[in-house]
């Protein structure tokens, strides 16, 4: 959930950019000598982000101009004088950045030494892109609290240090396209926003107003995937740079290149639209009043991503409300949210009423922020303080089996017939959620980690027998629930119900060939989570029309189909069984696909057949509670007194 603030104002933006603008044609002069691959990356790069210039702290010999404390120290100069401020109202500094001048101490305390500012409370967070918005946050809740007055978050990036000619020299300029990316990519400079509940007017373009941050709004998925973006490990990320003897054999081996798997990236902007789709959902950002929205994108190549993936959301925010300066300033990391707000006030205005929201995707190991900003007359009342926290309408994993199949939602919002586009991307905003959760529950973790045993696969088909024996009868029971408009989804329900209704036996021979002791199948019992689900899903088949079923078959479907594949490899690698033991997982993990395009079917019969308009809302929040309630089934499956 966001943290709303009530009493928080930005009362001035600034940025530092450091020496003259580099062109492209310019570049070659201060990053490392081109040999003929690079040649062709940078070609393709350039042609491919929009950048045409940016800015360095080094000069051309590779010699460092500005330190990244100095950078930010301007930047927060800038900041001050724009709002005619003095440092010694400040009464605490937080930063962001990817790395300071020094592993320690913090970057903050670095630049408070640069500023030779008073006495202060301090924080820095290490990060990368997102690392600004953190350090907004930070900064807000200390002012929010009561705490601070006056507070500044800055942000800033030096990465051309990595690219210089001597860094590359040490391995003969050979590196393969993952080093070479960023180099095209990164450049120098920082932002800073001054924090505070004065409520002052804002500097710049605006007159007469001031401008609240209303919320912000941070997500990690750092544990559903693998690293994207790295600097001190080795290529196959095996190692880290202290690990080796010394620094020159870890330069040697790469660990010091700043590297960036591209590949990917697709899911990057995937998770942040779904984040995007739940904020709207839960009341937090209205698309339609959003007046400047502000989205930091490495490249213009991701542009149409973005927008595509909003529209099919049917989520999407007019491309003339858009700004950007990556163009001219670059993608400078954690700063460039801070430098994008900053150049956005002095240049244009801002009138009452009106909302920016900023995205802020990190690529690191996947990560989304999100800002909403809006301008108040300066003569209106302040939002009062004790005002509740709620939107205004009333969201170790090593990925080697197969994950990007398993993060999948069971349908692709993108792929969408027409019409059901929102109706997908809400689902999947839930399936994200829920399949990470259950990445997470002890037995799946177990398995994950190699330390599955044949009793855990017992306990576990234990738990799910009588469970998976319920199946058939509560989707009967909803299709003659529902009344004679929907006789065409009733007879498409059955026919499932009926491939459905002996696949427990299946999963009980399994658990026997398996070793399981229990040879009478009305023994086994579901365990809490199970039994939880059983009577939602009986209950709900009992009413008139249950339409939302259909959200309880996409998770429980889309879980054979999506995360049995990705579990299955684990489970034989483990487990010395014969594969007579596996059958009902295979079956599912084949036969699901075929189920689901039937469930896309049943949907578009269901939204045919809707008078009252509410079908998709029942099918998202049965979708929502049946995730919920699965989870549980998943988290009781490793305790004592499962059965």
């Amino acid at each position: 959930m966001p943290i709303a603030f009530h009493r928080v104002y930005l009362e001035s933006a600034g940025y530092f950019m450091p020496g003259e603008p580099v062109s492209n044609e310019a570049m070659d002069s201060y990053i490392a000598p081109l040999n003929r691959i690079s040649s062709r990356i940078k070609t393709r790069i350039l042609a491919e982000n929009g950048i045409k210039q940016r800015h360095y702290a080094i000069d051309a010999e590779g010699a460092t101009v500005f330190s990244n404390a100095q950078l930010a120290a301007h930047a927060i100069r800038d900041c001050l004088r724009r709002h005619d401020s003095d440092l010694s109202a400040v009464s605490l500094l937080t930063s962001g950045s990817s790395g300071g001048d020094a592993l320690m101490p913090g970057f903050s305390n670095m630049i408070q030494g640069e500023l030779a500012a008073p006495p202060m409370e301090t924080l820095s967070v290490h990060g990368i892109c997102a690392a600004g918005v953190s350090a907004i946050q930070a900064a807000a809740q200390g002012v929010e609290m009561g705490g601070h007055a006056s507070a500044l978050a800055v942000a800033s990036e030096l990465p051309s240090r990595l690219f210089k000619r001597s860094r590359f020299a040490a391995r003969g300029y050979d590196a393969d396209f993952d080093a070479h990316f960023l180099r095209w990519m990164l450049s120098d400079g920082a932002g800073a926003v001054l924090l505070g509940n004065s409520g002052r007017p804002l500097p710049g373009a605006s007159q007469g107003v001031r401008l609240r941050l209303k919320w912000v709004h941070q997500r990690s998925f750092s544990g559903d995937y693998p690293v994207c973006m790295q600097l001190g490990l080795s290529a196959d990320r095996a190692k880290g740079h202290l690990d080796y003897p010394s620094w020159t054999e870890a330069e040697a081996d790469g660990a010091l290149s700043l590297r960036q798997d591209i590949r990917l990236l697709p899911h990057l902007f995937d998770i942040g639209i779904h984040e995007y789709a739940k904020l709207v959902r839960d009341g937090w950002v209205d698309p339609d009043q959003v007046d400047h929205f502000l989205c930091h994108y490495s490249s213009e190549k991701f542009i149409p991503v973005v927008e595509d993936l909003m529209e099919k959301a049917g989520l999407v925010i007019p491309r003339e409300r858009w700004f950007s300066n990556l163009a001219w300033r670059g993608n400078t990391g954690a700063a460039s949210i801070l430098i994008m707000l900053a150049e956005f006030l002095e240049t244009r205005e801002v009138k009452p009423g009106e909302q920016i929201f900023c995205y802020i995707p990190e690529s690191g190991r996947f990560m989304a922020a999100y800002m909403l900003l809006e301008a108040e007359a300066i003569h209106a009342s302040p939002v009062a303080a004790g005002a509740p926290a709620v939107p205004a309408t009333l969201a170790r994993e090593n990925a080697s089996s197969g994950d990007a199949e398993a993060i999948a939602p069971p349908h692709d919002p993108d792929m969408a017939p027409q019409g059901l586009g929102q109706l997908l991307t809400e689902l999947a905003a839930i399936w994200h959620d829920y399949r990470s959760r259950v990445w997470r529950t002890p037995v799946v973790k177990r398995l994950r980690n190699r330390q599955f045993q044949t009793a855990d696969y017992l306990n576990w088909m234990e738990n799910w027998i009588p469970q998976v024996r319920e199946g058939s009868k509560w989707m009967r029971e909803g299709a003659a629930s529902l009344s004679e408009q929907y006789a065409p989804l009733a007879a498409l329900i059955d026919m499932h119900a009926g491939e459905e209704q002996n696949d427990f036996q299946i999963l009980f021979q399994d658990y026997r060939s398996a070793g399981g002791a229990v040879d009478d199948i009305d023994l086994l019992r579901r365990n809490p989570g199970g039994e939880a689900l059983n009577a939602y899903l009986h209950g709900l088949a009992a009413t008139r029309d249950p339409i939302g079923l259909l959200g309880a078959i996409y998770i429980i479907e889309g879980t054979g189909q999506r995360i049995v594949p990705a579990l299955l490899p684990l489970l034989k690698a483990s487990l010395k069984l014969p594969p007579d033991a596996f059958r009902f997982l295979e079956y599912h993990g084949h036969n699901d696909e075929h189920h689901l395009a039937r469930w896309l079917s049943a949907v578009e019969l269901a939204l045919d057949c809707d008078e009252d308009g509410r079908a998709e809302q029942r099918i998202v929040d049965t979708a929502r509670r049946t995730a919920a309630l699965y989870l549980m089934q998943f988290h009781h499956v490793m305790e004592a007194d499962a059965a």
